[in-house]
């Protein structure tokens, strides 16, 4: 079998909030290059990379220019391919545009290796769970008033999310006891059952976070996310040292090699991977299993649609991030039954393109 051709194209999605019927919030339009590699066997594996924002025209160029060096290759030969690229890439950097293009291309891979072999990913990956938990994403976010909020907590309880994640480092000019009586009143609308995050985005100092963290501990937060600057390795590993309460951390690292320096600091308690900055599957697969050798658990960020398949697939997956961002690219995506994700079991990544994408092409 070889590789044919490479197609790719930029998808304009409106940013909506479905999980529990709230208005829009921040950006109106996410951007994503969609990915098609058709294989000289009638076989095409999809994919897709994100992240590009106003560079997304350059990393489209980049999925391109890439893929067109492995045309004739033999496309279930990844981890051959995949260091390929990055070899013909290397002077660009190890992280960016080359990475993200290169998760998209190896997304695409594994699909088709899935449907040569007739497998779903996850059953490829090891198959170790047919189902796992999943939090609801984007419905509890600080740019809502705080009657939204709590109306929005009701109904992810009522449609039977288990887990869920909201938002500290509130807009505008906000207090240390705003902020705290904010969290105490989200907990009180989920109840005490909930598994409830909070995701700080960056946005406190290590001081700040210490402070704030320390005063919502009775809250109980399941974790506390990107609290600090993410590459403050030291920081992190100040306030993780000084918290009870869990921190999560990672979805802004790109490739293998900051995780390393991250567990090597103890910078947190849980690790976060994103599909697309660590490189693609191929690379998510080996910093699960470098946190694995830690001891440490491994939830997913954004692309629920994929993750599922890899938080199932391995011993120290903890949750998925259930977030609708990226819905509108497929006809059908996994719908959570009470608070749980049933793992695909169609071949490859299981999904196919929607039949409407064509109304977001923007290129």
């Amino acid at each position: 079998m070889k590789i044919k051709g490479i197609r790719s194209q930029i998808v304009r999605l409106p940013v909506d909030e479905p999980l529990a019927d709230g208005p829009p919030s921040g950006r109106a339009h996410n951007m994503f290059v969609t990915v098609r590699i058709d294989t000289e066997d009638g076989i095409e594996g999809i994919g897709a990379a994100f992240f590009g924002g106003a560079l997304s025209g350059t990393l489209k160029h980049a999925i391109d220019e890439l893929g067109a060096m492995i045309i004739g290759e033999d496309p279930l030969r990844i981890e051959t391919l995949t260091q390929k690229l990055r070899n013909a890439g290397a002077s660009a950097g190890p992280a960016g545009i080359l990475t993200l293009a290169v998760a998209g291309i190896d997304m695409a891979l594994w699909d088709i290796k899935g449907k040569f072999f007739g497998q779903s990913l996850a059953t490829m990956l090891g198959g170790l769970r047919e189902r796992v938990p999943t939090y609801a994403s984007g419905a509890l976010v600080r740019s809502y008033p705080l009657d939204h909020l709590l109306k929005a907590c009701r109904t992810l309880v009522e449609r039977g999310f288990k887990q869920m994640k909201t938002q500290m480092a509130l807009p505008g000019e906000t207090t240390s006891a705003k902020e705290v009586e904010r969290a105490r009143l989200t907990r009180a609308a989920v109840g005490p059952d909930v598994d409830l995050m909070c995701d700080i985005n960056q946005r406190w100092s290590v001081h700040q976070a210490i402070d704030i963290g320390r005063r919502v501990e009775d809250v109980h937060f399941f974790w506390l996310e990107d609290v600090t600057v993410h590459d403050d390795y030291a920081g992190l590993a100040r306030v993780a040292d000084a918290l009870a309460t869990p921190l999560a951390g990672g979805e802004c690292l790109y490739g293998i090699t900051p995780f390393r320096h991250m567990i090597e600091a103890h910078s947190v308690d849980i690790i976060m991977i994103d599909l697309i900055r660590v490189g693609g599957i191929s690379n998510w697969m080996k910093v699960a299993a470098l946190a694995e050798a830690f001891n440490l658990p491994v939830v997913s960020h954004l692309l629920p649609e994929i993750h599922v398949h890899l938080i199932s697939a391995i011993p120290n997956g903890l949750t998925v991030e259930y977030m609708p961002w990226s819905f509108r690219l497929f006809e059908q995506v996994p719908v959570p039954v009470n608070g749980e994700l049933v793992v695909p079991t169609k071949p490859g990544l299981g999904l196919e393109f929607s039949r409407d994408l064509s109304r977001y092409v923007v290129i």
